[in-house]
């Protein structure tokens, strides 16, 4: 006990030796600097995946169930260590490890980019086998049809192709408690511009093609409005990885314990004795920890503001991978817009006005001086706003375009070309005179072709299936709505401002629920179930929903590639409508909260209010600072 005390009211002329002061590395400001430096990279690379998704796909030949499974992997490797590298969080060097982990990701965004390399040259349906040749797309009888575009590349298809916790319980343990909720904010602001930056840079890569490092110029026949278009999506990779390497290299000078910043409360403990504790934490060995998790765990999520606001993030989580996974393919596909430009769209857009969100929250909650049951209650408020601007992007979109044989179906709309004898898997989308799209040249029917000075189709002649002038343009029709793509960017935009209020006053609700010793744990448990229960099933489950609204799958060697045609009014409806379920789920959770603690406010009345700050939360987590091998001795101090 006596110990407790000599730490409580130790001269404060020894808490800080001026030789640490004058140190930029011992500075919780740079410490912040340097932190949303490096999620901005590392967030970089998971935007850049995400938004590559599209490409890999029509590069690969995967289906949107498929291509969410690849995002999800992202996030397996972190669920399975995250647990045991947040429970050591405050026993290690966290800055070093959080250093080594980034230079792990480094070589890891390098390995993405690997099958590009080691893969052969992009190949899609109704390439041409020279550039002077452009009638193996056109009408021709059965008999001259070869058969080698069908069979080429069918033996290819056999190929194959965390430091949050610790950052955030760093900044939080030497932080004052004035300035904690401001700097967790514009932490989460900055490493949010990770994904907007990945994003874009995604945007850029998609221009060029995949190949351009491998073809010509004057090999390149597709164009980026192309629907068989496929960008550099690995380009992307490498250079996220050089600047991985170079955020991670500032954490190998950062110490393992740092000066509590000026203005921090006086009944915090000097950083000497703050060294002490974390001495006597670090004697937990690897077998302690197996026996004393069971005990933290349930310790941790004993707490139900704990529990409801991390389900109520979870929720939001998994808004966010569906929208960050998807919604470019949606925008392509829905306004008919270039993969680039819908990429462009969420970069440009969402997630600034997302940033925007974060900042405003932490700013408010710190100028309002907000307390647990302010922030529920600010967090509550968003999300139900959130709720009114969503539900108006159920109504906003475009019916599908008319396609031959394809939508509306029609058993014999396509007989005009059957002596043709299309491939199966042809496509090559032309666009009709009379407004009906078709496949390929070939299925409507066009039997003539001309060219400009570069050899490449201007437009398809003597089609058969074309009413009026006969005649067919390549490239797709569109859906013919894409005026409404302004006020679907406002909405969307809207929305995630709005939501994006909740994660600073979530994220300091979080922290001040946990015992002081638990807190890298508690932030770690939170990201662990934000990947197993939103990050990982949630692309899938939004990549499964949307497979369920195609209405024409590509074909490669008798096999489904990816999704040619999508009905969408289904797309519209099923993808924004299970966005607004999570959006329910996460105002549910936070309602709750609101009433959990106006119950737990009543019950307390008489208690004096708290002393620390107004956003300082529970009274009731105020538990020995030493666990595991001090467990006994403090058990024996409270008897």
């Amino acid at each position: 006990m006596g110990s407790n005390n000599h730490c409580m009211n130790s001269d404060p002329g020894r808490s800080q030796p001026p030789a640490q002061r004058r140190s930029l590395f011992n500075s919780i400001k740079f410490f912040v600097l340097c932190h949303s430096m490096l999620q901005l990279a590392q967030l970089l690379v998971s935007g850049y995946m995400k938004s590559s998704i599209i490409t890999i796909e029509r590069r690969y030949g995967l289906s949107s169930q498929k291509s969410g499974i690849l995002a999800a992997f992202n996030e397996v490797g972190n669920t399975v260590l995250i647990i045991f590298v947040s429970f050591f969080g405050s026993r290690v060097h966290r800055p070093r490890f959080i250093g080594g982990g980034a230079l792990l990701a480094c070589l890891a965004s390098l390995l993405i980019a690997l099958p590009h390399f080691l893969s052969g040259p992009y190949k899609y349906t109704g390439q041409t086998s020279s550039s002077s040749d452009n009638s193996t797309n056109l009408c021709q009888s059965k008999i001259t049809l070869t058969t080698s575009s069908s069979n080429q590349s069918c033996s290819d298809q056999e190929n194959p192709t965390q430091r949050m916790p610790f950052g955030i319980s760093y900044i939080d343990d030497y932080a004052s408690k004035k300035n904690s909720p401001l700097y967790l904010g514009i932490l989460l602001a900055v490493t949010s511009i990770g994904p907007a930056f990945g994003f874009i840079t995604g945007s850029l890569m998609q221009r060029f093609y995949v190949d351009f490092d491998k073809l010509s110029k004057d090999e390149i026949e597709l164009n980026p409005k192309d629907l068989r278009w496929v960008g550099a999506w690995w380009l992307g990779f490498l250079v996220a990885s050089c600047l991985l390497f170079l955020t991670a290299l500032p954490y190998l000078f950062f110490p393992r314990n740092m000066p509590k910043e000026d203005g921090a409360d006086d009944v915090e403990p000097k950083p000497d004795c703050k060294q002490q504790q974390t001495q006597e934490l670090q004697e937990v060995s690897l077998l302690q920890f197996f026996k004393s998790f069971p005990h933290i765990a349930l310790r941790t999520l004993r707490s139900p503001i704990y529990l409801l606001v991390v389900l109520a993030q979870v929720n939001l989580a998994a808004l966010l991978s569906g929208l960050a996974t998807f919604m470019a393919k949606f925008i392509e596909r829905q306004f008919s817009q270039t993969s680039s430009f819908s990429t462009m769209m969420i970069g440009g857009v969402c997630i600034p006005m997302a940033v925007l969100g974060i900042v405003l929250g932490g700013v408010l909650m710190r100028r309002l001086n907000l307390s647990v049951n302010g922030a529920s209650k600010l967090c509550t408020t968003a999300i139900l706003l959130c709720m009114f601007t969503a539900l108006p992007l159920l109504l906003i979109g475009c019916p599908t375009q008319k396609i031959a044989g394809v939508f509306p179906p029609s058993s014999d709309a396509l007989s005009c070309s059957s002596g043709c004898g299309c491939p199966q898997e042809a496509f090559n989308p032309v666009c009709g005179s009379d407004g009906v799209e078709f496949r390929s040249p070939c299925h409507a029917g066009c039997i003539a072709i001309e060219t400009d000075a570069n050899n490449k189709p201007i437009n398809y002649t003597e089609c058969r299936c074309v009413s009026g002038l006969g005649y067919a343009s390549p490239g797709t029709c569109g859906s013919g709505c894409s005026h409404l793509l302004l006020p679907f960017m406002v909405l969307i935009g809207l929305t995630s401002f709005i939501a994006a209020f909740s994660q600073t006053p979530s994220y300091m609700m979080i922290l001040r629920t946990v015992a002081i010793e638990d807190k890298s744990f508690a932030v770690g448990v939170q990201h662990m179930l934000f990947r197993v229960l939103a990050f990982m099933p949630g692309p899938v489950l939004y990549g499964s929903v949307i497979d369920t609204t195609c209405i024409l799958w590509g074909k490669k060697c008798g096999k489904n590639t990816s999704c040619l045609y999508y009905n969408l009014d289904r797309f519209r409806q099923r993808f924004l409508g299970l966005q607004v379920v999570f959006v329910c789920g996460g105002l549910l959770c936070f309602l709750l909260t609101v009433v959990v603690l106006r119950r737990r406010s009543s019950i307390e009345e008489p208690q004096p209010t708290e002393s620390k700050g107004g956003y300082e939360l529970v009274k009731d987590v105020e538990r020995p600072k030493n666990v595991s091998s001090k467990e006994k001795e403090m058990n024996g101090i409270k008897t």
